[in-house]
């Protein structure tokens, strides 16, 4: 029997035939704790479609996604642009991997990129994810300056491989995986006495940092950078900021870092730079910091990856910038920012459990507090009984089930409710958003949530 050279796999008939057995597969195969999770908070939908800003389930459903592949798909799912481009590179049979070569797609998409950084970052080096442009950035640093302690701050996340787990501040990820890079120090975020404390120590090679950290979307004073920078430089060690989820205009500007005017020593940028189509991922530093660790012809080889430069995720990220500009997503992105929060702080008038509304650009968080009135603090202290983050776990359930809203809570056991749209979302969506979640707030619907959700989890730990 020979494969079809013409029309290749019939993916849409594989899973028309066994699309309903996905569940069961995952529980076998897979992750089964992941599978029992979706179901405890009634997250099993069967989706089936994704365009823009939206999911459709088996029934034809229109969802409105705020998780969006935890900030992947900035430019929209299945952007009609970065279709045809792949498809067009699929075509040509182009020598991909051949790597005694320089790929042509690479140099062109870095020129882009260093085009559009501030000024002051000079080179490109080519990964396959976020985690991976962590893990490059903590080798370049340590090269450059010869030290090997890292600072990170707490609540970071920078990514679940060893060295990126080293900088995570959330023991749920670290604990059962130690030990970790053991000069590796968590410091307070948006605290410079205790950078400043721990870069006198003079053994450090780097501060990793977000500009607005994903867990909580907690964002700094306006000085913290510029006076970041200038100790780290104090001190003699490197700024990386870890753009993998703010960059690609998320937060308004096509860098976050631009909205403080600083340029670090290393940024690093994945998720949306390929359109959500290919992983991919970047590292840009300044020239001095590259030459460090690419120093001699023998050192030409001494980083990189088999998978990274491949023709594909390099014309994803080509066409991904080329929609970017044309289509002024940047521009959306702050201007539907500023709709949306300004909706959602128009809410606290109405709901008192609204404790803040915080974020910039299309990257937000609303942070629950204490509720008024008897049902809903009763509500509130049987979900402090049973799991801290437990109401928001519950607006979360009702707005997808009632509104067809996906969203997330912004980390564990917060009760923080994080929105993290498309950047391609208008006016109507902005007014979905905020329409659902006042209802969700109004309505006995979320107590009765967390409560069949406690009492769910109750059950499982005592199985």
């Amino acid at each position: 029997m020979q494969v079809s050279a013409d029309t290749g796999l019939d993916v849409a008939a594989l899973l028309e035939q066994r699309g309903d057995e996905v569940y069961g597969l995952h529980e076998t195969y897979i992750n089964s704790q992941f599978v029992k999770v979706l179901r405890t908070i009634k997250f099993d939908r069967d989706f089936r479609r994704g365009e823009g800003a939206y999911l459709y389930d088996a029934e034809g459903n229109q969802y409105l996604d705020l998780i969006s592949g935890y900030g992947t798909f900035n430019i929209g799912r299945n952007h009609p642009h970065l279709k045809a481009t792949v498809a067009n590179v699929a075509g040509l049979d182009l020598p991909n991997l051949v790597k005694m070569d320089v790929p042509r797609l690479a140099g062109l998409l870095a020129e882009k990129l260093i085009a559009k950084a501030p000024e002051g970052l000079e080179k490109v080096f080519f990964a396959n994810s976020g985690a991976e442009t962590v893990e490059s950035a903590i080798k370049f640093a340590r090269a450059a300056t010869g030290k090997p302690a890292i600072l990170y701050a707490d609540h970071a996340f920078h990514g679940l491989t060893m060295g990126a787990l080293s900088l995570n501040g959330s023991e749920q990820f670290r604990g059962p995986f130690g030990p970790l890079l053991t000069d590796a120090r968590p410091i307070p975020f948006d605290d410079l006495a205790a950078l400043e404390l721990n870069l006198k120590r003079k053994d450090v090679c780097a501060f990793v940092v977000e500009p607005i950290q994903g867990k909580g979307v907690y964002v700094p004073a306006d000085d913290y950078f510029r006076e970041a920078k200038r100790l780290c430089e104090k001190y003699g060690a490197l700024l990386v900021m870890d753009e993998v989820q703010t960059g690609l205009g998320r937060t308004g500007t096509f860098f976050a870092c631009e909205q403080w005017g600083v340029t670090p020593h290393v940024l690093t940028l994945a998720k949306a730079i390929s359109g959500g189509m290919i992983p991919s991922g970047a590292v840009l530093c300044t020239a001095a910091v590259h030459k460090k660790t690419f120093n001699r012809m023998d050192k030409c080889v001494v980083h990189g990856s088999t998978y990274y430069m491949n023709d594909l995720a390099m014309a994803a990220g080509l066409a991904t910038l080329e929609v970017m500009e044309c289509e002024g997503i940047v521009e959306n992105a702050r201007r539907m920012g500023a709709l949306l929060k300004d909706g959602l702080e128009s809410l606290k008038t109405r709901h008192s459990i609204i404790r803040e509304v915080r974020g910039r650009g299309l990257m937000l968080a609303v942070e629950f507090g204490e509720p008024k009135g008897f049902f809903n603090k009763l509500g509130r202290k049987l979900s402090k009984a049973v799991e801290t983050g437990l109401f928001t776990q519950a607006v979360v359930m009702t707005l997808l089930d009632e509104h067809h809203v996906l969203s997330q809570t912004a980390g564990h056991k917060v009760d923080i409710l994080k929105l993290l749209p498309t950047l391609t979302i208008n006016e109507a969506d902005v007014q979905r958003i905020v329409d659902a979640l006042d209802k969700t707030l109004a309505s006995a619907s979320v107590t009765g949530a967390m409560l069949s959700m406690g009492k769910n989890l109750m059950l499982r730990g005592r199985k």
